[in-house]
C-alpha cells in the first residue's frame, strides 16, 4: 500500500513526527508497504527542500515560499498547495495527516474538497488539541481557527486515529459512528528486557536521585515545591535532577520559587536535552516522578516521556491520570497514586528509593510490558486497520 503521511510541522524541534509519525512510518515499511512523510518546515527553514530516507521510510521537507509569497496569508496557502501538489504526485491509497490543525489540517480541507474518494484520508489525535489553546500564547484568531479545525478534521477524516482512550470517548460524539476511531498509543522501538542495574546492592556511593523529565505543562510548579520538601523530610540526602523546558519560562519561575523554599540546593536543573544524551540523565537517576494534573489536557493526551522512562526500566511514579494508567500496572511495573495527592506522591516516592529490590522488579515489569503492548510493529497493525 502506497502511504503519505502529512505533518503540521518539522521534525525538529517539536516532538509529534520524530517521536510518533515516523517510527511509525518505518514499522509500516517494515510490513511491506510504501511510506513518504511530507514535512512543512516552517520551524526548521534550514532542512527546506531537503530529501533523505530512514529505515526505509522516505523524507521529503517541501521548499518554503520565497518572494512576494513570504507574507502571511500567501505564504500559508502556498506552502499547502506544495503540501497537496506533492501528495497528489505520489499517488497514495492513504493519507494520513498528523494532527487536524496549521498545515496538515489545511492539507486535509484542500484534499477532502477534491473529493477524490481514490484517497483515503485519515486524521491523527495525538492530543485535544482545543486544551493547548490555554497554555500556548496564540493570538484569539488563532485560537478560534484552530478549534475550528479540530472539529472540521475529526468530522470529515473517513478513519481517525487517537493516541488515548480518552481522546477516543471524546472524539466519537464527533462522528457518526465509533467504528472508525483506532486506538492508537505511543511507542516504542522493540527493545531487549534488562534489568535495573543502575543501583547494585549496598551501593551507596551516590545520593538517592529523582528524575522529572517534563515540559512543565502538565502540573502546578507548586506541586514540585511541595514533593520536594516532603521528600527531604525523610531521605535529606535525595537529590533532584530536572530536564526538560517550558513553554513560558516555568522553569524559571520553579528555580525562584525552590530558592525561596530554602530546597534550590536539592534540585538541579539540565534545561532542555538532545534526544541522544538523555539515556545518560535515565542511567543517573534511582526514580521518576510524573506529576499529572487531573486536567482535560492531560486526560487526553498520551506522554512520549513517560514511556520512554519505563522503556528503559526506570522506575516510575506517577499521578493516576489519563494514559498513565495504562503504561502503568499500579504496584506492578510502576506506582499510580490519586490525582494531585502530593503526599501520596512523595511517599511513593520514598518507598521506592528505599527499597532496591522493589525498583528492580519494577523495572523488569516495565520494560516487559511496553515490549508486550506498546512497540511499533505491534501498533502498526493498529493502522492498517484504520487503513483498510
Amino acid at each position: 500500500m502506497k502511504i503519505v503521511f502529512i505533518g503540521p510541522f518539522g521534525l525538529q524541534p517539536k516532538g509529534t513526527m520524530s517521536v510518533r509519525a515516523l517510527p511509525l512510518a518505518q514499522a509500516l515499511v517494515a510490513r511491506g508497504h510504501t511510506v513518504t512523510v511530507l514535512i512543512p518546515p516552517w520551524d526548521d527553514p534550514a532542512r527546506a527542500g531537503q530529501q533523505w530516507t530512514d529505515g526505509g521510510v522516505r523524507i521529503i521537507n517541501v521548499s518554503l515560499p520565497t518572494g512576494l509569497f513570504r507574507g502571511p496569508l500567501l505564504f500559508h496557502i502556498m506552502l499547502t498547495f506544495k503540501l497537496v501538489q506533492q501528495t497528489l504526485a505520489l499517488q497514495p491509497q492513504v493519507v494520513h495527516l498528523f494532527k487536524p490543525k496549521a498545515y496538515a489540517g489545511l492539507a486535509h480541507l484542500a484534499l477532502w474538497l477534491r473529493q477524490d474518494r481514490t484517497i483515503r484520508l485519515v486524521l491523527d489525535a495525538d492530543d485535544w488539541e482545543q486544551a493547548w489553546n490555554d497554555i500556548l500564547p496564540y493570538a484569539p484568531l488563532q485560537k478560534w481557527f484552530f478549534g475550528w479545525q479540530e472539529q472540521w478534521g475529526l468530522r470529515h477524516a473517513e478513519a481517525v486515529t487517537a493516541a488515548s482512550r480518552e481522546l477516543r470517548e471524546l472524539i466519537a460524539p464527533l462522528r457518526r459512528t465509533s467504528a472508525q476511531i483506532f486506538y492508537l498509543p505511543n511507542g516504542v522501538r522493540p527493545q531487549s528486557p534488562q534489568a535495573d542495574d543502575r543501583l547494585p546492592p549496598g551501593d551507596s556511593s551516590h545520593p538517592p536521585t529523582i528524575l522529572l523529565y517534563t515540559r512543565f505543562a502538565e502540573f502546578r510548579l507548586e506541586r514540585i515545591v511541595t514533593l520536594v520538601q516532603r521528600v527531604a523530610q525523610v531521605l535529606p540526602q535525595a537529590r533532584w535532577q530536572v530536564v526538560g523546558r517550558g513553554f513560558q519560562n516555568e522553569e524559571q519561575r520553579l528555580v525562584q520559587m525552590l530558592a525561596e523554599a530554602g530546597l534550590g540546593e536539592a534540585v538541579n536543573f539540565a534545561g532542555w536535552v538532545a534526544a541522544e544524551a538523555l539515556p545518560n540523565y535515565f542511567a543517573a537517576a534511582d526514580v521518576a516522578v510524573h506529576p499529572y494534573d487531573d486536567t482535560l489536557l492531560n486526560r487526553t493526551k498520551c506522554s512520549v516521556k513517560l514511556i520512554d522512562l519505563l522503556a528503559t526500566g526506570l522506575p516510575v511514579a506517577a499521578d493516576a491520570v489519563g494514559q498513565n494508567r495504562e503504561y502503568i500496572e499500579d504496584g506492578v511495573s510502576g506506582v499510580l497514586t490519586p490525582p494531585e495527592d502530593d503526599e501520596a506522591l512523595a511517599a511513593a516516592i520514598i518507598k521506592l528509593l528505599q527499597s532496591p529490590d522493589l525498583r528492580r522488579k519494577m523495572s523488569r515489569a516495565a520494560v516487559e510490558k511496553i515490549n508486550r503492548e506498546f512497540t511499533w510493529p505491534r501498533l502498526a497493525e493498529i493502522a492498517e486497520e484504520a487503513y483498510d
